[in-house]
């Protein structure tokens, strides 16, 4: 077993190790959230997994960016074959073991690999222009400053370094396969690195060549292992996650809230009305139960799946017409916050005993990350719910925050308390001088 291989071999299991851990504590703390079991509508689930997680759909709402970034992403996708190939070789100790065996069809995948890079390094360059040099307003917003603006341009950064290795690693690898034959197999006619090639490395001696190319293959692999160790602490997590979120997105019409069955049930039984929980002239509840969600814990795990999939692309943001008149409200940030919370519950969860049954308590909630003003500003207009580009649902979670503020802590703005004393007695918003249904007895 040649050293090269060895030390491959040996990378490849730290990799895998610090991956599992990563990756293992994401899904312990979207666990944290309450159990939600969905398994209605397949079909259309599907549709949305397919439409709009793997043909960004919504994405094309804005025809520019979403032609930039389809380009990253279908590169990003296209390179994996390749990323398969040097897996391989780097176990195995080739050198491009799938060429000989797939022929024209391997000649076909490099080439489009190619194609898709170089329009994948277009829309790097653009988007870091958009970011550094026209400084787009949503990617500044108070929620953006420090790490998630950081965080973008390590992304931009690492595809760069990517796209360089790529080409780097062709384009030597095109010379020596005239050069050496028998240990460079032939991959056909490739459209970038058969000018690229020769252009920038001809004339070259053979060793400085092959210290190039290996350089390349090493760089190529070492910034895949980088970034599949990045994405748990970056946005672009979203990456994996779309999938499985905009399978269990919300599909019933936008703006229906959750009926919340204790009332239901309540309510049912004051008006005599027998229900499967609640017979009539049970009366009222023995317990006082908690409506909506004070933290993480009190939100449906796929919620949490949302936090984490959330892109911060702030569509939802400029979009919001409570953030547009300049209220405190910005659903990224919700969403931010939300995953942040989570987080730091995360930590201090994995720190306690296995059997412990203690109820976790901190002494903080979403609370401390979300202030009630943020909540209050909300229209429920859904223009979030609608700009997302991967189904994300901030609405939700206001909306569950909002009920436990007002149902459990009866707190809620000064202002809404004569339209809940109207609710209370006359059944409608307005203050009438008798209750609403009062008609129907005369």
């Amino acid at each position: 077993m040649k050293a090269g291989q060895i030390i491959f071999i040996i990378i490849l299991a730290v990799v895998a190790y610090l991956a599992y851990k990563s990756y293992s504590k994401i899904i312990y703390n979207i666990r944290l959230g309450k159990a939600n079991r969905i398994v209605d509508r397949p079909k259309d689930r599907w549709r949305n997994v397919i439409l709009i997680a793997l043909g960004q759909k919504k994405m094309f709402k804005k025809v520019v960016p979403a032609f930039l970034h389809l380009f990253i992403y279908l590169a990003f996708l296209l390179t994996q074959v390749e990323l398969i190939e040097i897996l391989l070789d780097g176990i195995l100790g080739k050198h491009r073991i799938l060429a000989p065996v797939l022929g024209g069809f391997y000649t076909l995948v490099i080439a489009t690999v190619e194609i898709l890079s170089v329009l994948a390094l277009v829309a790097t360059s653009a988007f870091l222009i958009r970011r550094l040099i026209l400084k787009i307003p949503r990617f500044f917003q108070s929620e953006m400053i420090g790490w998630p603006s950081k965080d973008a341009i390590i992304i931009l950064g690492l595809e760069a370094l990517l796209l360089f290795a790529i080409f780097t690693m062709n384009g030597t690898d095109v010379l020596l396969q005239g050069i050496m034959p028998e240990k460079y197999p032939d991959t056909g006619t490739l459209p970038v690195s058969q000018f690229l090639g020769p252009w920038l490395f001809g004339g070259m001696e053979t060793s400085t060549l092959m210290f190039l190319e290996r350089m390349a293959w090493w760089l190529h692999v070492l910034a895949v292992f980088g970034f599949l160790l990045y994405l748990p602490i970056s946005k672009h997590l979203h990456i994996l996650l779309a999938f499985p979120n905009t399978y269990f997105a919300k599909l019933t019409p936008k703006g229906e809230m959750d009926n919340m069955p204790d009332v239901m049930s309540e309510v049912k039984s004051m008006l005599g009305l027998t229900t499967d929980d609640v017979a009539v002239g049970d009366g009222a509840m023995d317990e006082l139960p908690e409506f909506g969600a004070k933290d993480v814990m009190d939100l449906p795990w796929n919620q949490l799946l949302a936090a984490y999939t959330c892109t911060e692309c702030g569509r939802c943001t400029s979009q919001c017409p409570a953030n547009l008149t300049g209220k405190k409200l910005s659903p990224r940030k919700i969403m931010m916050d939300v995953r942040d919370r989570a987080e730091e519950v995360g930590e201090q969860m994995r720190k306690r005993p296995a059997d412990s049954e203690e109820v976790f308590d901190d002494g903080r909630s979403l609370f401390d990350y979300i202030s009630p003003e943020e909540i209050h500003a909300c229209t429920t207009c859904n223009a979030c719910v609608e700009a997302c580009p991967i189904m994300i649902n901030p609405l939700d979670i206001i909306l569950q925050l909002r009920r436990y503020e007002i149902l459990t802590l009866s707190q809620g703005p000064s202002d809404w308390v004569p339209m809940f004393n109207s609710l209370e007695n006359t059944g409608a918003v307005w203050q009438l001088p008798e209750e609403r249904d009062a008609w129907i007895r005369q």
